[in-house]
């Protein structure tokens, strides 16, 4: 019998939120959802000072918005921030209105976007990014936003050009150690930083070794003397070194995105989305890679694993226990890989396919905690509020 929860994980589908509460040893996992009227959501995250969540998504037919709950993901409110076809609709169709029981309310941004795709925390501030590619900030945890102009004015903004799934900005990551300082990933424009809140940003895409990626081919790969710009995910680590998987390859930062190392030299391919850095040790990261581009993107050879470095990217080792290794073909995606602040650092990733692993060991092994949920986008944790991290986390 499950204990009390402890842990929780924060889940986005294509269906809405699940939460999966975990006990204090993260050996048993309880689901619960879907929440949030089966929106799809992007990113969920939640603050481990106060427990409060955070889901942020939408399509063409709701709009786009963003949910907070302050009861551990129990019920969720939404402060909508654009309209979609549903209400334009319900607008001109009394019956239809109605029958959705739609009421018209004012919403800040008209139909700018249609998706939040990204949250994120800093300094007592709630940041959005959005599809196409915006960021909004709150000051009052998620009631009510406003436009980052700096970065919607920056005098690159018309070469920005979409990835695949559009111009999204899908990444937000804060510096613990300074609220003036924060990076953001944007397919297909690249990595942006600030150094003061966001008046001002700069592109920070430059190779460390300005000649490293003159032997690519393929048009999202390095060249000039950039990395490529359709960067896939980024993370922050402990002093102040940063980590992103783009569309050609896994790279690291020593100097606040300034310039980039390719660390790739060791994995199974130069593709893939989520990668995640430990809270406590800046070179131990986690990566998934998957099998290519046009291949399809799933593991290679079918073969699920997890690869974990501890020296910064220098070499990779496979982490396989617990995963299947054969006929493997989901694809895990930008948001859908994240860990814990306890010690060992738990580990976790959810699939398209509807599975959440779980890792208490760093990697060393897995084992499936959900399965059968709708198409996961990403997965987060947040810790009750009672439980303290360990020192240095």
């Amino acid at each position: 019998m499950m204990s009390e929860p402890t842990i929780h994980l924060l889940v986005g589908t294509s269906k809405g939120a699940f939460v999966l509460d975990g006990d204090a040893d993260r050996g048993h996992w309880r689901v619960r959802g879907p929440y949030c009227d089966g929106w799809p959501i992007n990113h969920a995250v939640g603050d481990p000072a106060t427990g409060t969540m955070w889901a942020g998504g939408g399509s063409d037919w709701t709009g786009a918005g963003v949910w907070r709950s302050d009861d551990a993901g129990h019920t969720w409110e939404l402060t909508k921030l654009t309209t979609g076809q549903l209400d334009q609709w319900a607008a001109n169709d009394p019956g239809f209105a109605a029958m959705m029981g739609w009421t018209e309310e004012p919403v800040p941004f008209g139909d700018r976007f249609a998706q939040v795709w990204s949250l994120g925390r800093s300094a007592g501030r709630l940041y959005a990014g959005t599809k196409p590619a915006m960021l909004l900030v709150s000051d009052d945890d998620g009631r009510t936003w406003d436009e980052v102009k700096g970065l919607s004015d920056h005098p690159s903004r018309e070469e920005w050009v979409p990835g695949g799934a559009g111009l999204v900005l899908h990444t937000i990551v804060a510096d613990p150690q300074d609220p003036e300082r924060m990076w953001l990933g944007i397919s297909s424009a690249g990595v942006f930083a600030t150094t003061d809140g966001g008046v001002t940003w700069e592109r920070r895409n430059d190779l460390a070794d300005p000649h490293a990626g003159d032997a690519y081919d393929h048009p999202a790969s390095a060249s000039d003397g950039h990395t490529g710009l359709c960067v896939h995910h980024m993370e922050g680590a402990p002093g102040g070194r940063l980590y992103q998987q783009n569309h050609h390859g896994v790279w690291r930062s020593d100097d606040g995105a300034g310039t980039w190392h390719d660390v790739t030299a060791g994995l199974p391919s130069t593709f893939g989305f989520p990668l995640w850095a430990h809270p406590h040790d800046g070179g131990t990261v986690w990566t998934l890679p998957l099998n290519g581009d046009m291949e399809g993107r799933f593991p290679p050879d079918a073969s699920a694993a997890v690869w974990r470095s501890r020296d910064a990217g220098a070499t990779w080792e496979a982490m396989r226990e617990g995963l299947p290794q054969e006929a493997c073909f989901f694809t895990v995606l930008r948001q859908g890989m994240t860990g814990d602040h306890q010690d060992p650092a738990g580990v976790y990733f959810g699939t398209n396919s509807g599975s959440v692993f779980a890792s208490r060991d760093e990697g060393e092994t897995w084992s499936e905690v959900a399965r059968h949920l709708p198409t996961v986008l990403s997965v987060d944790v947040v810790l009750e509020p009672a439980v303290v991290p360990v020192a240095g986390s």
